[in-house]
C-alpha cells in the first residue's frame, strides 16, 4: 500500500515560489529532488542553507560533533512563545545543564512506574471511542490528542484529562497546534527578536497554556513542601538538582519545561498514533496480526510490552513515513566544509527526517507502508543510519523509550477494541507543530468481536 504524501515542488523553481509554497505548506514547497538528493543547498535573500540527506552527514551534525552545529535560532523563533528557552531549543551549557536535570527523571526504572498510568489512559481513551464506533466517520486526530494528553497529564501530575486544569490546558493546546507553524516565516527574515510576526492567538494561546502550566507547577510545589505530592514526573523533576551547581529549575524554567513535555510528549504521541491508525485501516492484514497479537499479549502489566512486537513494528513504520517532527534546523557554529561545499559560520542545516526515512537511494520501496521491512537487511540497516524520528546522538529527545511504550501499547489496545476502516477522502499531511492531516484524518470504527 502506498499512503498519501504532499505534491513536491518540481526541479529547483525560483526563491519567491518557494516563500509562496512555504506559507501554505513547508513540505510542498520542497523539490521532489529532495528525495533523491545527498545533499541540496539553497540561497535565498536573507538565508543560506543545506538540506542534508546523505547519513554522514546526519552522523557528523547529530552524533559525532553535535556541540559544532547548535540548534537554529530561526526555529527556536517559532517555538518561543510556547517554549521559551527550554531544552528543546537551547544550545551550550544551558543545555546541559538542563538535560543534567532532566535525564534522571526518564532512567529505565521511571519507565516501568510510569506503566499504569499509560495503561489507564489507554483504558479511558477505549471507553471514549465507544460511542463513536458505530460505522459512521470521525476525525481521529481529536481522540488520539485527547488519549495523548491524558497520558502525558497522568504521567505529569497523576492527573486524567478530566481535571478542570487539565483539560483547559488541552483546549489551549489544540488551539495552538492550528495556530503555530513549526517554523515562523518571520524567523527567515533579518528580524530583531522582539518581532518575529507571530500571530496573535498564537501569542494569546501560548501565553494560556503557561498561565495553566504555572498554576499547576504552583500547587505542586504546595504539594512538596506539605509532603503529600506523589511520586510523578512533575516531582521527580521539581525536586532533581544540577548534580554539578546542586540548583534545582526555576519556576520560569519548569514552565518552559512542562510546556516542552507537553509539546514533545503529547503532539508528537498523537500525530503518530493518528497516522499509525490510518495506515492499519487501509491494510486489514497487519491490522488483523495487530489485533491477534493484542488480543493473546495484552495485561496491565509492564511485562507486556516486550510482547507487542507486531504492534512496535507498526508504530515503527508510521514514523517512518509519518515523523512527527518532519524537519529540524541546525546551524554551522563555524566555517565548515560539507561534501566538498563551503558552508560558513550561521550557514543553516536542514535535516528532514520526512526525506531522508523516503530516500530513494536508502530505503527499499520507500512509499510503501511495510511494517516487515524492519526484519530485512535493509530495513536493519536503516534503521541504524538512516531512521531519526528522536533525533540521535546527545540531543536525542530523552522520551524516546517511554514513546516507544506508550505507542504500540495504546496502538494495541485500540485495534483490541476496535475493526477500523478509512473514511472516504485520504488524508493530506501538513506541518504544522508537529506532522497532521490537513483536513483531520477520517476514519470509520466497529466494536471487534473479541475486544478486551
Amino acid at each position: 500500500m502506498i499512503p498519501p504524501k504532499p505534491p513536491s515542488r518540481q526541479g529547483k523553481g525560483s526563491v519567491w515560489r518557494f516563500l509562496r509554497d512555504f506559507r501554505r505548506d513547508i513540505l510542498s514547497a520542497q523539490s521532489d529532488r529532495l528525495y533523491r538528493a545527498w545533499m541540496a543547498e539553497f540561497r535565498g535573500p536573507f538565508i543560506h542553507s543545506f538540506v542534508c540527506n546523505d547519513p554522514e552527514l546526519v552522523d557528523l551534525i547529530l552524533r559525532k560533533r553535535p556541540m559544532d552545529f547548535p540548534k537554529s535560532p530561526r526555529m527556536a523563533a517559532g517555538l518561543e512563545p510556547l517554549l521559551g528557552n527550554s531544552v528543546f531549543i537551547s544550545n551550550g551549557e544551558t543545555w546541559r545543564r538542563q538535560r543534567r536535570i532532566i535525564d534522571p527523571a526518564f532512567e529505565g526504572g521511571r519507565l516501568r512506574e510510569s506503566f499504569p498510568a499509560i495503561w489507564e489512559a489507554a483504558m479511558a481513551g477505549v471507553a471514549r471511542l465507544a460511542p463513536l464506533a458505530d460505522g459512521s466517520e470521525i476525525d481521529v486526530e481529536p481522540q488520539t490528542s485527547h488519549i495523548a494528553a491524558d497520558v502525558i497529564f497522568r504521567t505529569l501530575f497523576s492527573l486524567p484529562i478530566e481535571d478542570d486544569t487539565a483539560a483547559r490546558v488541552f483546549a489551549a493546546f489544540g488551539e495552538h497546534q492550528d495556530a503555530q507553524p513549526m517554523v515562523n516565516l518571520g524567523a527567515l527574515l533579518p528580524l530583531p527578536r522582539w518581532l518575529r510576526l507571530h500571530s496573535r492567538k498564537t501569542r494569546r494561546t501560548a501565553t494560556r497554556i503557561r498561565g495553566l502550566i504555572r498554576t499547576l507547577l504552583t500547587e505542586r510545589r504546595k504539594a512538596l513542601a506539605e509532603g503529600t505530592a506523589p511520586d510523578d514526573l512533575a516531582s521527580k523533576i521539581m525536586r532533581t538538582p544540577d548534580p554539578q551547581t546542586g540548583q534545582t529549575f526555576s519556576d520560569a524554567e519548569l514552565i518552559d519545561e512542562v510546556a516542552t513535555f507537553f509539546l514533545a510528549g503529547h503532539e508528537t504521541s498523537a500525530s503518530a498514533l493518528a497516522w499509525a491508525l490510518y495506515l492499519l485501516s487501509t491494510c486489514p492484514e497487519w491490522q488483523e496480526r495487530v489485533a491477534r497479537e493484542a488480543q493473546s499479549e495484552l495485561r496491565p502489566e509492564f511485562a507486556c510490552v516486550r510482547r507487542l512486537e507486531t504492534a512496535r513494528a507498526v508504530f515503527r513504520e508510521a514514523m517512518r513515513l509519518y515523523p512527527p517532527v518532519a524537519m529540524t534546523v541546525r546551524q554551522c557554529g563555524k566555517n565548515e566544509t560539507l561534501r566538498d561545499r563551503r558552508a560558513p559560520k550561521g550557514t543553516q542545516l536542514v535535516l528532514s527526517p520526512w526525506h531522508i526515512h523516503r530516500h530513494e537511494r536508502l530505503w527499499d520501496n520507500p512509499d510503501i507502508f511495510d511494517p516487515g521491512r524492519w526484519e530485512t537487511e535493509n530495513g536493519k540497516a536503516c534503521a541504524s543510519t538512516a531512521y531519526i524520528p528522536f533525533s540521535a546522538g546527545s540531543r536525542a529527545c530523552p522520551g524516546a523509550g517511554f514513546a516507544m511504550i506508550e505507542g504500540p501499547l495504546i496502538l494495541a489496545t485500540i485495534i483490541s477494541a476496535y475493526q477500523i476502516e478509512p473514511g472516504i477522502k485520504p488524508p493530506e499531511p501538513i506541518m504544522r507543530l508537529t506532522l497532521r492531516s490537513r483536513s483531520g484524518i477520517r476514519l470509520r470504527l466497529r466494536p471487534r468481536k473479541m475486544g478486551i
